[in-house]
C-alpha cells in the first residue's frame, strides 16, 4: 500500500483513481462497505483503490477541544485500511487553513487536478469543505462538469437497528458493553500497551501474575473485569483484564492489568494487544488479598467459559 502525506506529492501518478474520503475512526463496518465498493469499482476499470483520511481528528481542529477519544490511533487505522486491500492512502494534515477550503476548490484543485479522480464513493451523509457546504448534490454537479462518477453507500444498520457509527461504538466501549462491539467493528475492541513494572502483588500476594500496561490508546473500556484475548508476537492467549484503581489496596489512578492463562513468559517492556470479549463484573473493594484472590479465581473460571478455553 502506498502512503502519501503531502498534497504536493499528488501528481496524477495513479491509473483510474477511485477514491473515498473520511476520518474513518474505527474502520467499522460502515467504513468497510465504502472500501469494498472502492475496490470493486477500481478492479472493474484496472484502476487504483484510494482512501483519503486526516490527522488529527477534524473535530479537534474545528472545535479547538480534545474531541472524542479515538477508537483507532492513526497508525492502527492505516494497518486496518491496508488489511482491506486498499492500494493507496492519502493521509493529510487537517489544519484550520485546510478546513477553510471552499468545497468547489477542494474538488477541482485537489481531487480533479492533483489526483485525476475518476470515481468517488461517499457515505449517505458526507459533507466537505468550508462549513461543510459541500455535499452529494454538489459532487454530482461537479462530476458532470469534470467527468467523474459519484457512488453513494447508504447507512449500515447494526443488530440493534441503530446505524453503525464511530459515536455508537465509543458509547458501547465506555459503557463496558464490549460484547456488542464486534457486530459494528467486525472485530473485538482492542487496546495496545507496553508492559511496565507494577507493584508485584499479582503473583506474590494473589497467585495470579499480571502484566501492567502503559497504554497508547485513548478509548478505554469502563472500569471493571473483562474476559480478554491477548496477542503477543503473533500468538493469542486467553485471559482476564482489570481496569480500575485497585481499591482493595488503596491505589490511586487508573491502571490496566492483564493475567494470561497458561502463560509464563517474561514480557516486561514488550508491546501486547488486548482484545475485549466480555465484561465480567464491576471493580469492587475486598476485605483483603485472600478474598480478592478467591474472586479472581472465579473470574478466571468464568472467563475461560466465555472464551471457550479449557477449564
Amino acid at each position: 500500500m502506498t502512503l502519501i502525506q503531502r498534497i504536493q506529492d499528488l501528481q496524477r501518478q495513479f491509473p483510474y483513481p477511485v477514491l473515498t474520503i473520511g476520518n474513518f475512526d474505527g474502520v467499522h463496518l460502515g467504513h468497510q462497505a465504502l472500501f469494498r465498493l472502492v475496490k470493486e469499482r477500481a478492479a472493474l476499470n484496472q484502476g487504483t483503490s484510494m482512501v483519503m483520511t486526516f490527522v488529527p481528528h477534524p473535530l479537534r481542529v474545528l472545535t479547538g477541544r480534545q474531541g472524542p477519544p479515538l477508537i483507532t490511533l492513526p497508525d492502527h487505522k492505516l494497518e486496518l485500511i491496508q488489511a482491506m486491500g486498499i492500494d493507496a492512502v492519502i493521509r493529510l494534515d487537517f489544519t484550520t487553513e485546510f478546513a477553510a477550503t471552499e468545497p468547489e476548490a477542494f474538488v477541482q484543485d485537489l481531487l480533479v487536478e492533483r489526483i485525476g479522480l475518476k470515481e468517488i464513493v461517499i457515505g449517505y451523509d458526507y459533507t466537505f469543505g468550508r462549513k461543510g457546504r459541500g455535499n452529494r448534490t454538489m459532487l454530482l454537479e461537479m462530476g458532470r462538469e469534470f467527468g467523474f462518477k459519484v457512488h453513494t453507500v447508504g447507512p449500515q444498520p447494526g443488530p440493534d437497528g441503530e446505524v453503525t457509527s464511530s459515536t455508537r461504538i465509543r458509547e458501547l466501549v465506555m459503557a463496558g458493553n464490549v460484547d456488542q462491539v464486534p457486530a459494528l467493528l467486525g472485530r473485538p475492541y482492542r487496546i495496545t500497551g507496553r508492559v511496565i513494572r507494577g507493584r508485584n502483588r499479582g503473583g506474590r500476594l494473589l497467585g495470579f501474575p499480571t502484566a501492567n500496561l502503559r497504554l497508547v490508546d485513548e478509548l478505554i473500556p469502563k472500569v471493571g473485569v473483562y474476559a480478554v484475548r491477548v496477542v503477543f508476537q503473533g500468538q493469542e492467549y486467553a485471559g482476564v483484564a482489570n481496569i480500575g484503581d485497585n481499591p482493595t489496596f488503596g491505589d490511586v489512578g487508573l491502571s490496566v492489568e492483564v493475567h494470561c492463562f497458561d502463560f509464563n513468559q517474561d514480557i516486561y517492556d514488550q508491546v501486547i494487544h488486548v482484545d475485549f470479549v466480555a465484561r465480567i463484573r464491576d471493580e469492587k473493594k475486598f476485605s483483603g488479598p485472600q478474598e480478592l484472590s478467591t474472586q479472581i479465581r472465579a473470574d478466571c473460571s468464568l472467563a475461560r467459559t466465555l472464551l471457550g478455553s479449557a477449564a
